[in-house]
């Protein structure tokens, strides 16, 4: 699937399945709680923080997938492009990091 058929892709399931977009600040908010639970799996798994009982039936691509599925969310209901936008952001980060990281000491 591409950007642009996932961004479709979830306006079809809003508009049908969820009836309607939630506004944009309950989106950032449902954003931000989805953000903090990858980041309660990755301090689990890749952290030193054990698991509970009520995080090991977590999986690590689904909350990504909810994090990924608010951002559609919020660019449709804003009317960003991802697919642009994406390519726009990569131009920048190779025009501004062209040697950057290259020459990082620490990445070596």
């Amino acid at each position: 699937m591409t950007i642009e058929e996932a961004q479709h892709t979830v306006d079809q399931w809003i508009t049908t399945t969820g009836v309607r977009y939630f506004n944009e600040l309950t989106n950032m908010a449902m954003l931000t709680e989805e953000v903090g639970e990858v980041a309660r799996i990755i301090a689990r798994q890749y952290g030193e923080q054990s698991f509970k009982e009520s995080d090991k039936d977590k999986v690590l691509a689904d909350e990504l997938a909810d994090v990924l599925f608010v951002v559609i969310c919020l660019a449709n209901q804003t009317g960003v492009d991802l697919t642009e936008a994406l390519r726009r952001n990569l131009d920048k980060k190779t025009q501004r990091d062209a040697t950057r990281h290259q020459q990082n000491e620490k990445l070596r």
